[in-house]
């Protein structure tokens, strides 16, 4: 399947995020990275090097248009959820009290691969789409995976 992902570059770069970040944090933010472009190839990456995480979504808003992004910590990478709280979580992997926010700590690649962190994601990308009035895409636009 062809990648159609658009990055928006003016906040920072993938580099300014996780260039300095150890080897195996790294590795798990590029399985993340991966697991959500397979999920929605057409996704919109917008890099934040202020915010240090990168956000992937519909568009460039990262609180509007935006359905979840990768924060790299020291010894994982958190993968957050603009409207976490509106997400089914049936695995009870979020955590976060706030009204919407909700994240997952990523420690290594088994879990970055997992088809529960998979289908939170896709949640996560079902609901911007619909919170947006985007029409539903074809199979070849958003894979659900379970």
């Amino acid at each position: 399947m062809k990648t159609l992902a658009t990055t928006i570059t003016k906040h920072g770069t993938w580099g300014s995020v996780f260039g300095r970040r150890s080897k195996p944090v790294k590795t798990i933010a590029e399985d993340l990275r991966s697991l959500i472009i397979g999920l929605h190839p057409d996704t919109v990456e917008v890099p934040r090097k202020g915010d240090k995480a990168v956000a992937y979504g519909f568009g460039e808003k990262k609180m509007s248009e935006s359905y979840c992004y990768l924060m790299p910590q020291t010894d994982r990478v958190n993968v957050g959820f603009w409207s976490g709280a509106l997400l089914e979580d049936t695995n009870n992997l979020m955590e976060g009290k706030g009204k919407k926010l909700r994240h997952v700590k990523i420690f290594d690649r088994e879990t970055a691969r997992s088809a529960k962190i998979a289908h939170l994601i896709y949640l996560a990308i079902s609901e911007r789409q619909s919170a947006l009035g985007i029409p539903a895409p074809t199979q070849e636009k958003i894979r659900k995976t379970a």
